[in-house]
């Protein structure tokens, strides 16, 4: 997989903060941001997937009736006396 480098602009104390993170599990502030980035990217995907699939089910619409071989009568769903 190719990989690119960029420049980033973190205000300093957010740098600071982030390097204890990276330090805390033992890995590099590039390989943090890189999996945070990497996170966020992944659940948009899965986000606009979902979307997408739900559109579909929208557009083809669904079937509410009740089967045509229903075991009841309707005067047996309500009590008239």
């Amino acid at each position: 997989m190719e990989h690119q480098n960029v420049t980033l602009s973190i205000r300093k104390d957010v740098l600071k903060k982030a390097k204890h993170l990276a330090l805390n599990q033992n890995i590099s502030l590039s390989k943090l941001l890189t999996q945070t980035l990497e996170k966020i990217v992944e659940e948009e995907e899965k986000y606009v997937l979902a979307q997408n699939r739900q559109l579909l089910l929208m557009e083809q619409g669904f079937e509410l009736k009740a089967a045509d071989s229903h075991p009841w009568k309707r005067e047996d769903l309500y009590d008239r006396r």
